[in-house]
């Protein structure tokens, strides 16, 4: 009989996912040497090399990949074990892993997580911020347990629950705030900010202006919607940004705020777990905070400097 830990395998999983002994072992908070040698186990005790050692990095035997993708199925087999005992239980504890994607999380977290600790004290919230993908992705592999991301995902795996819907707005200089707005066609004319590849919104604010059949005459990337705020307010362009974001964003800013006219663009955020998940109970039941917090945003008055309040119509 093989003897191989779960242990060994989360070692092993981190690092067939970073592909780098450092950062595996910073990953699993523990040293290098000692992640080293539970890797060494683990080949011994398979009898199998795992790993081709490099001098920078490592790379995946055939056989590691093969592993790899089992030692995955086992882990989140293992963890849906543990949730499935915390399901049983009257109310949610331990730990809890909450993706948000970039341009959802600073706005909406801070008062969702005031919520979650107030209703759940025993829940120990560890949030992961990144993009879609990486999101969808972990969640997959079972290092995530729900993902607060833009709507449809269309991921037969995952379930998927409508939060809320919002507005995109127009962010252009304060010098221009009594400019005529512009529709989608005339923003393909005019210097455009926005996310860098792989942030969802980009590419629906990029919808929203039909660019997909051919590039605007200039658009520039940031990797924060804080960046492009202020670099409209230095006067390089337009922005949009999602209307959740405006209070935060526009603090420090001197710019024009305005929404755009019928049609007008909007995104559908909400959560996603997996279907196999034990804990759907009790993630539909965190939704429904989420929602509430998102809803209780929404109904407060937008603090925003007189440049921008006046030109933000409803």
């Amino acid at each position: 009989m093989i003897n191989i830990t779960l242990k060994q395998l989360r070692y092993f999983e981190a690092l067939a996912r970073h592909r780098h002994f450092g950062r595996a072992a910073e990953a699993c908070a523990i040293s290098q040497p000692a992640l080293s040698m539970q890797i060494k186990e683990m080949e011994d005790a398979l009898g199998a090399t795992l790993f081709e050692r490099g001098a920078r990095q490592v790379r995946l035997t055939h056989f590691g990949e093969v592993a790899a993708e089992r030692a995955r199925d086992i882990l989140r087999a293992a963890d849906e074990l543990g949730d499935l005992a915390r399901a049983s239980r009257e109310r949610l504890v331990g730990r809890l892993r909450i993706g948000v994607i970039p341009t959802v999380a600073p706005y909406l977290l801070p008062k969702v997580i005031g919520e979650l600790t107030e209703r759940f004290p025993g829940l120990d919230i560890h949030i992961r911020e990144t993009v879609t993908p990486k999101l969808i992705q972990e969640l997959r592999d079972g290092r995530l347990d729900t993902a607060i991301v833009a709507l449809p995902v269309s991921e037969t795996s995952l379930e998927e629950t409508p939060l809320f819907e919002e507005a995109f707005v127009l962010v252009r200089s304060a010098r221009e705030a009594n400019a005529p707005l512009p529709n989608a066609e005339t923003l393909r004319e005019m210097r455009l900010l926005l996310l860098e590849e792989g942030h969802c919104f980009r590419d629906q604010a990029l919808s929203f202006c039909s660019l997909s059949s051919g590039p605007p005459r200039e658009v520039l990337d940031a990797s924060s919607l804080s960046t492009l705020v202020q670099m409209v307010s230095a006067g390089i362009g337009v922005t949009l940004i999602p209307e959740m974001a405006v209070p935060v964003e526009t603090r420090s800013a001197s710019v024009s705020i305005s929404r755009f006219e019928d049609p007008e663009p909007r995104r559908t955020v909400g959560m996603v777990w997996r279907k196999s998940s034990p804990l759907a109970g009790q993630l539909s039941e965190i939704a429904d905070i989420v929602r509430e917090a998102a809803d209780s945003l929404a109904n407060e008055p937008l603090r925003l400097g007189t440049e921008t309040n006046d030109n933000l119509r409803s």
